[in-house]
């Protein structure tokens, strides 16, 4: 296993995780989690908080990236993170979007809207950490 580039490739699909994350949930998300003031905090409250996603972003995917490496099956770099991220996102909606819309008191329209952009999240990262991870020893031919 690399741990330069596992290293490397964590960092930035933590990177890649929060842009958009900032984009979908706190952004193009805001006013339907507003709609929820008893379930989510106000936006100031998260912006104080900030520091702990950082790092528990930081270090979910670690693990995360740990896990794809685990994985790797020496394709396309791009191709293995596609479908490592849409397994990730498939666990993602089964388990945790759908267990928030059972135990959360929200509606139909924001737990589907969450599934759907944890699903693309996940396949975002997961790409993100194909065109980052290269095993040891394996190196570009230039083609």
């Amino acid at each position: 296993m690399n741990y330069t580039r596992l290293a490397l490739a964590a960092v930035v699909a933590a990177i890649v995780d929060m842009v958009y994350g900032f984009a979908v949930y706190g952004t193009a998300l805001t006013s339907e989690f507003g709609r929820y003031p008893d379930v989510f905090r106000p936006m100031d409250a998260i912006t104080a908080k900030i520091p702990f996603m950082i790092v528990g972003t930081l270090v979910a995917m670690f693990a995360v990236a740990y896990i794809y490496a685990k994985g790797y099956e020496g394709g396309s770099g791009v191709q293995e993170g596609l479908r490592f991220g849409a397994l990730m996102g498939l666990f993602g909606v089964g388990y945790i979007a759908v267990g928030n819309y059972v135990v959360m008191n929200i509606g139909r329209r924001l737990a589907v809207s969450m599934a759907v952009a944890g699903f693309v999240e996940w396949v975002v990262v997961g790409m993100a950490l194909g065109v980052m991870y290269k095993p040891a020893g394996k190196t570009s031919s230039g083609r």
